[in-house]
């Protein structure tokens, strides 16, 4: 009975976690189904005749000002608001880490370097930084993304280096030397794997930080240009019409919201997983 007792609330705890897990991918595939199927809808095609529609069958989530369907634009919109901010992040790391492993592992003059590159980036805040690049740009989701890529490779490259330091002075790092194993060997067997958890970690709590950063801009016009969905243009564009259908700016928000509180969820699970100490944020 003892131990009965001590199993059922892991397994009730698991259970729950599936079935929420199972109904959020059903209602998601459901609705892209519906939406990509069925309605066919061309998200650029304006017809002033069926602006600012109420829900229906054909537009289950009304139309917009100049008659959009909505649901379609949001959807098409997590696409250009995620997808480029699974780039920016992507390109971050691909950059940050060779960085950090080879400024930790060489030191010497290369890292004095990237040391003090890195704490010119890290001496401003990450949207001031990213206003005056863009700002220096020009407006437009590439020179964004730009931008965004050139503010988080440091915090990649300096997570990574204090990862080597720490690692490449432990034993089996030493005895792995001492049997003269060659320095990318070393790296590639002995400490990736202590840097994965790390940056897996900071990568879903960054992703969420580049989503606000791309959506921000993107309301400011610094990022994705009309007519093109995305979750912040819409959010300007239904500025206008917020008291009359204030659902035009809902929606684009609480998606922003809804993406963002998921990966720190991600974050937070990922972190006590990899048993990752929280300076990684």
């Amino acid at each position: 009975m003892n131990g009965l007792t001590l199993r059922l609330p892991k397994l009730k705890r698991l259970s729950w976690r599936g079935i929420a897990a199972l109904i959020g991918l059903i209602i998601i595939l459901i609705v892209v189904i519906y939406t990509f199927v069925f309605l066919r809808h061309d998200p650029n095609l304006t017809n002033l005749d069926e602006r600012l529609q109420n829900m229906s069958i054909q537009h289950p989530f009304g139309t917009d000002q100049l008659g959009r369907d909505v649901l379609t634009r949001l959807l098409l919109g997590a696409q250009q608001t995620i997808g480029y901010s699974l780039l920016a992040l992507f390109a971050a790391i691909i950059i940050g880490v060779p960085f950090g492993l080879i400024a930790g592992y060489k030191r010497g003059v290369i890292d004095r370097v990237f040391m003090r590159v890195g704490d010119g980036f890290l001496a401003f805040p990450d949207t001031i930084v990213a206003i005056v690049l863009s700002g220096l740009l020009g407006p437009g989701i590439g020179n964004l993304v730009l931008a965004i890529i050139m503010i988080k490779w440091v915090s990649y490259a300096r997570l990574v280096r204090s990862t080597v330091l720490s690692e490449s002075q432990k034993e089996y790092v030493l005895v792995a030397r001492t049997n003269g194993l060659s320095p990318s060997k070393i790296i590639r067997k002995h400490i990736l794997p202590h840097i994965v958890g790390h940056v897996l970690v900071l990568a879903s709590l960054d992703l969420g930080k580049i989503i606000l950063l791309i959506s921000a801009f993107s309301y400011i016009g610094l990022g994705v240009q009309p007519p093109t969905p995305e979750w912040g243009a819409m959010l300007n564009e239904s500025r206008p019409y917020f008291q009359s259908r204030p659902e035009l700016m809902i929606y684009p928000g609480l998606a922003i919201v809804a993406v963002v509180l998921l990966t720190n969820m991600a974050g937070d699970y990922l972190r006590d997983h990899f048993d990752v100490k929280k300076e990684v944020q």
